[in-house]
C-alpha cells in the first residue's frame, strides 16, 4: 500500500473547493496538501485520487507522490479556526497526502503544452470519467517547465451509487464520456495515438496491482462487498470491463 507517515504540524488551509485541503508537515519533513478523509465527500474520492494517480504515472504523465497521512486528535486542540478545527477532529485517522510542488503554477492557455501528453491526460479523464478538469478548474499544475495531473476525486462516479450495493461493471464500460467542457479538448485528435501508446502500457494486471495500494480503512463496506479485498475487487472488475471497451472514448469506433 502508499506509504504512511504522521502528521506533525497543520500548517495552513488551501481554501480551494469544497473539501477544504490544507497543507501539513510530516514526520519524514515532507509537506504535503491533505485531503482529509472528513470532507464531506468521504473517503471515496480519496481511493478515486489514489487510481487516477496512479494509472496516470503507468501511462506516462506526472502525477505527485502520495501517502497516507496519520492524523492524530491532538492536532485539533491547537487550531484556532473553528471550521478546520472540526474538520481536523473529524479525520482523525488516515488521510491522504499529495506531494506538495513548491512554486508550481496553474496551468492556463499561455503555457507550451506537448500535444501527445495533452492527449493523454485526455485519455485518462476519459478512461476514469473525470469532470473536473475545465478552465474554470484545471486540475494541472506547472512545475519546473513540466505538466503535472492533480486532484481526481471526481474521477470514478459510479462507487458513489454503491449505498445498495455494487452495481454493473458493464454500465460503466459503455458510458461516453464529453470532453467538451474540457481545458485540453483542443487536443482531441491525438486520442488514437494516446490510445494506442495505453494499451501497450497497461493490462489488466495493472488494475489488481494499483488497487493494492489503496489503504483497507478507505475501502467502505457495501452491501455484496463486505470486506476490504471484495471491494478492491469490484473496482478492478470495473476498471477491467472498461478497458475492454473503446465505447467510452471520444471518436472512437462504436
Amino acid at each position: 500500500m502508499i506509504p504512511t507517515v504522521a502528521v506533525t504540524r497543520y500548517v495552513t488551509p488551501l481554501r480551494e473547493g469544497g473539501s477544504l485541503p490544507g497543507l501539513v508537515e510530516a514526520e519524514d519533513l515532507g509537506i504535503y496538501v491533505c485531503k482529509f478523509r472528513g470532507a464531506g465527500q468521504g473517503v471515496r474520492v480519496l481511493v478515486a485520487e489514489v487510481i487516477a494517480a496512479e494509472l496516470a504515472r503507468r501511462i506516462g504523465l506526472r502525477a505527485p507522490r502520495l501517502v497516507g497521512l496519520d492524523l492524530d486528535a491532538e492536532l485539533a486542540r491547537y487550531e484556532a479556526d473553528e471550521e478546520v478545527q472540526d474538520l481536523l477532529v473529524a479525520s482523525v485517522g488516515l488521510n491522504l497526502g499529495v506531494d506538495f510542488l513548491p512554486g508550481s503554477f496553474g496551468y492556463d492557455a499561455e503555457v507550451r503544452t506537448d500535444a501527445a501528453e495533452a492527449a493523454k491526460v485526455l485519455w485518462l479523464d476519459a478512461f476514469c470519467a473525470n469532470v473536473d478538469r475545465s478552465w474554470r478548474n484545471p486540475n494541472l499544475l506547472v512545475w519546473h517547465g513540466d505538466l503535472w495531473v492533480i486532484d481526481h476525486g471526481a474521477s470514478l462516479y459510479f462507487h458513489h451509487a454503491w449505498s445498495g450495493g455494487i452495481t454493473d461493471p458493464a454500465r460503466f464500460a459503455a458510458q461516453p464520456w464529453s470532453l467538451d467542457d474540457h481545458v485540453l479538448a483542443g487536443y482531441a485528435e491525438g486520442l488514437p495515438a494516446a490510445d494506442a501508446d495505453v494499451r501497450t502500457r497497461l493490462g489488466d494486471i495493472d488494475f489488481v496491482e494499483i488497487l493494492s495500494l489503496v489503504p483497507d480503512a478507505w475501502l467502505e463496506p457495501v452491501p455484496g462487498a463486505e470486506t476490504p479485498q471484495a471491494v478492491r475487487a469490484a473496482y478492478v472488475d470495473f476498471l477491467t470491463a472498461r478497458f475492454a471497451t473503446r465505447q467510452w472514448l471520444p471518436g472512437a469506433a462504436r
